[in-house]
Parts: C-alpha cells; structure tokens; sequence
C-alpha cells in the first residue's frame, strides 16, 4: 500500500488571482498582436494589485481595466469580501523586453548558421527543462488526486457562483489523498476542503453541505468508504482570505498548473509568457507527447523532458521514461518522439496554435488534462504516428 497526496486551489486564491490577472494580460495583447513577446508578473495583498514584467508590442492595452475585471469576475467586487476590484490599488511597471534575449528569440542559432527551414527561425525564449506526464489512472490520462481536487475546487467556486451557497466567499483549497495497491488505485484515502466563508454559518452546516454539494457530486462513491477521512475547514473558522489573507504572487503553484506533484517539474511558471518562453510552450508540448504515448498503449505510464538552450531552436535533450511499464524500450519510444514530433519552438507554437487569447481559462484549475477547453496538447492525435515509428 501507498499514499499520494495532490493540492488544488480556487480562482479566489490569492496566487491564482495573480495567475489569472497575467493571463489575461497576456490574452488582451495576444488578441491585437499575436506576435508580442510577453513575460508578466503580479503581486497582489491588502487593498493593492502590482503588475509588472517585460512587453514588447505594438498595440495598446488598458492593463488597470484588464486587471478589475479579472478580480472582480472571481467573486471579489464587495469590501465585504475583504477585496474588492472596484476600488482596490492597481500600479504598473512595465519595460521593454531585453534586446540580449529578443537576440535569440528573434533569430535562432540555427538560423544564424545558415538554416532556412521556417521552424528553425525562431530560438527557444530561455534555457531549462520541461516535463510532460500522462498515466491511464483517468479518462483525460491525469493521476488521480490531482484530477479529483481539481474537480472538487472547481465545485466549490460553483455552487459559490449559482448561488446554491451564498455564505462561501472566493478562496478555497482542496486535497485528495489516493491509496494505492502498487500502480493501481484502490481507494480515497482522505479529502481536505478549506473554503471562505461569511462570518455567520455555522461550522456544522458548513461541513454538511460541503459533503452535499461538493463532494458527493464530484467524486466517484465506489472510492470512498467507511474509513475515507473527510476534514473541512480543520482549523474551525475561514473568513479572511484572498489577498488580505495571504499575499498572491504570479507562479506559485506550478504543481497545482501541471500534475499535482506526481511527476516532476523543471520550476518553470506559465502564466504571463506568451509561447516564445519554453516553460510554457515546450511543457504543453512534452504533456502532448507522453498523452500519445500513453493512449497508443505503449505505456500504462509516461514522463517526458525536454531541455533546451536560449536562443537555439531544437532541444539539447528528448527524455522519455515509463518507468517500466512500456511496451518497447524507453530508448526506442525517444527515437520514435524524435520521428513524429518537432519540438522547436516555432513547430509548437503552430502545431499547438498558441498565438491566440487562450490562456486564462487555462490559469485555474489546471492546464494539464484540460479537454474541457479542447486545447490542443490534449489531443491524441498522433498515436498511428508513434506506433508506426516503433515497429
């Protein structure tokens, strides 16, 4: 027997606030200049929004709106909340992307060398590597705790907006712990649920109704049993939250974004990059490639690195690993990945089609096994493709 413990958290969350503000910074330039090169970043705390990073565009963006409309489509338009988009500060420090890094990004080494293949135009906006993880545990191949508090979070926000529990109020946190007989899931072990909430209910009601409308709806009965441990709201009391509560910073749950911590991550953040930053672009693109794998049934599961160099077009490194469970070899399946797939930049962003404003709805609650927004990285569309290539 194992345990495996994944986080999610709301919209209301004060990360997430400024998760979803950069995004849709982001998205408002990307719909007049899809070509802009983007890297923003928000802080948020007491009665204050701070946008900053470096922008290179050629339209204009109303960034003070952008910003109040976000928080206040999260639920924070009354002082009453503790937060309010209505009246909260919002400053801005934009400048103009390095001309050191647009160098690169501009032009490839490749290209530079003399290459004339249009993929190879373009450099990798920065070094690092990327994972990408698919399992079977899930219909959308997501592990199974993450998958489960990422729906029970996206519950919670709900039936605060339908108004089926008007006492809850935007920030929250969920948590699902999976037991495991070896690789294959037996049962929730635990569930944490921590919701705002108006000053006037009850703990006791609290507590009922989130078995009632959050958790029940949401996760499968034939999981939990007599021994599942439910903890809502442990410390008794939840009423200042948001960015009075904790301050918000752009980045600061990339294990919520990706995989709940079941597969590895490179510490790159996504939201605020347009798709030139490899972070972004080159994570959706190795979750694309271990999703294939994983739906072809070349592997029950499926990790993928990508590592690239600043200003050069194709990855230093193409890593594959299933950890045992695959059908032909991990070196065979890398050979295969470099057949079928271009990793450069530029083939990604095409392949993917992210010049466009897709990326706020992608700020909350996950941006990995999303097929609820039909992104493109969740296709599998390239599974005869692999199992050719590893005949």
């Amino acid at each position: 027997m194992k345990l495996f413990t994944s986080e999610s958290v709301t919209e209301g969350h004060p990360d997430k606030v400024c998760d979803q503000i950069s995004d849709a910074v982001l998205d408002a330039i990307m719909e007049k200049d899809p070509e802009a090169h983007v890297a923003c970043e928000t802080t948020a705390t007491t009665g204050v929004i701070h946008v900053m990073g470096e922008i290179a565009t050629n339209c204009y963006v109303d960034i003070p709106s952008v910003v109040r409309e976000v928080v206040k489509e999260i639920g924070y338009d009354d002082p009453a909340c503790g937060f309010d988009g209505n009246t909260c500060g919002v400053m801005t420090s934009i400048d103009a992307q390095s001309p050191d890094i647009a160098m690169g990004v501009n032009e490839s080494l490749e290209a530079k060398n003399g290459e004339t293949d249009e993929n190879s135009l373009i450099g990798a906006g920065d070094q690092g590597m990327m994972f990408g993880y698919a399992c079977d545990e899930t219909p959308e191949y997501m592990p199974l705790a993450i998958s489960i508090s990422h729906k029970l979070a996206k519950q919670l926000a709900a039936v605060r907006k339908d108004g089926t529990l008007k006492y809850l109020r935007p920030d929250g946190k969920t948590q699902v712990t999976v037991e495991y007989d070896g690789d294959t899931v037996k049962r929730i072990d635990a569930i944490v649920i921590s919701t705002q909430h108006d000053e006037a209910v009850k703990l006791e009601k609290l507590k009922k109704d989130m078995i009632k409308y959050v958790i029940k709806p949401v996760v499968p009965a034939g999981l939990v049993d007599q021994q599942t441990r439910i903890y809502i709201n442990p410390t008794g009391r939840f009423v200042i939250g948001g960015p009075v509560g904790d301050s918000g910073l752009t980045g600061r749950k990339i294990i919520v974004d990706t995989y709940g911590g079941y597969g590895r991550h490179g510490g790159g953040a996504f939201s605020g990059k347009d798709p030139t930053k490899v972070d972004r672009s080159a994570a959706y693109a190795a979750r694309w490639v271990a999703k294939n794998i994983v739906a072809a049934g070349l592997a029950k599961k499926c990790e993928v690195e990508l590592a690239y160099a600043i200003g050069v077009a194709r990855p230093v490194s193409i890593m594959v690993d299933t950890f045992g469970t695959g059908t032909v070899s991990d070196e065979a399946l890398g050979e295969a990945v470099r057949k079928v797939f271009d990793l450069r930049p530029t083939a990604i962003i095409k392949e993917l089609d992210l010049r466009r404003p897709i990326y706020r709805r992608l700020a909350a609650y996950g941006h990995m096994g999303r097929e609820d927004l039909a992104v493109a990285w969740e296709r599998t569309d390239r599974i005869d493709a692999l199992l050719e290539a590893v005949k």
